[in-house]
């Protein structure tokens, strides 16, 4: 457990009423509760940012568990940002991933950022590695 002022970091996974809510406070719409629980359940790694009895942020990681790692659903509700609760989050998920990591191996750690977030990620080290290798997704629908 972590805190920061009134914010404590626990090890755990977002609800699915929890990330749900925390997904549309900031602006990436709805999504199904049955396809947050499946992608729940395949996570390797989750912490939740209270604020005395509510959930007020979420991060989780998603990977092999050994060498390859996504960080996703960073969020934190409006009125709690710009207070350091991202950075706990992310320096939580960025810990657990160090500790998961083939010893003497590399970690290859990937997100996405929302617009306007890109320097938030900086200082923890990620970057844009374009033109010698360009971040590629394809949504199924």
């Amino acid at each position: 457990m972590m805190t920061n002022r009134q914010y404590e970091i626990l090890e755990r996974l977002p609800t699915v009423m929890e990330h749900n809510a925390l997904w549309k406070s900031v602006g990436w719409g709805e999504v199904d509760p049955e396809m947050t629980e499946c992608s729940i359940a395949g996570s390797v790694h989750g912490v939740v940012a209270v604020c005395g009895e509510e959930v007020i942020g979420m991060g989780r990681t998603v990977g092999d568990g050994s060498m390859y790692f996504y960080i996703q659903d960073v969020a934190v509700l409006p009125e709690h940002q710009h207070k350091g609760v991202g950075q706990l989050i992310v320096e939580r998920l960025l810990a657990d991933i160090e500790k998961r990591r083939i010893s003497g191996g590399i970690a290859f750690v990937g997100l996405f950022a929302a617009t306007g977030k890109e320097v938030f990620y900086e200082r923890f080290g990620f970057k844009d590695h374009s033109p010698d290798m360009t971040g590629m997704f394809a949504v199924l629908k």
